[in-house]
């Protein structure tokens, strides 16, 4: 298992100017989703956004520390226009 803020860690090292909040979803510490805000995903599909915070965590997915990711990836943009808060 991987504490929330391991994970948090985790996708700023790639990603270093992401806002990140994780949330468990189960109590369990394994089912986990996870908002994250950066301009690197600016121009990218939502489907290679997605793939870059995999990417991050690809250790702690292969070894089932996360058993289930729920994504929400954002630029600052449409953030804004979405009207949400971290």
């Amino acid at each position: 298992m991987v504490s929330l803020e391991q994970v948090e860690a985790t996708i700023r090292a790639k990603l270093p100017d992401a806002q990140v909040s994780v949330q468990d979803l189960t109590g369990g510490g394994d089912h986990l989703q996870a908002t994250v805000i950066s301009t690197a995903f600016e121009g990218k599909p939502r489907v290679k956004q997605h793939q870059m915070v995999y990417g991050a965590l690809k250790e702690a997915l292969d070894s089932e520390a996360i058993h289930a990711l729920a994504l929400k990836t954002y630029t600052p943009e449409t953030w804004k226009a979405a009207g949400q808060a971290l």
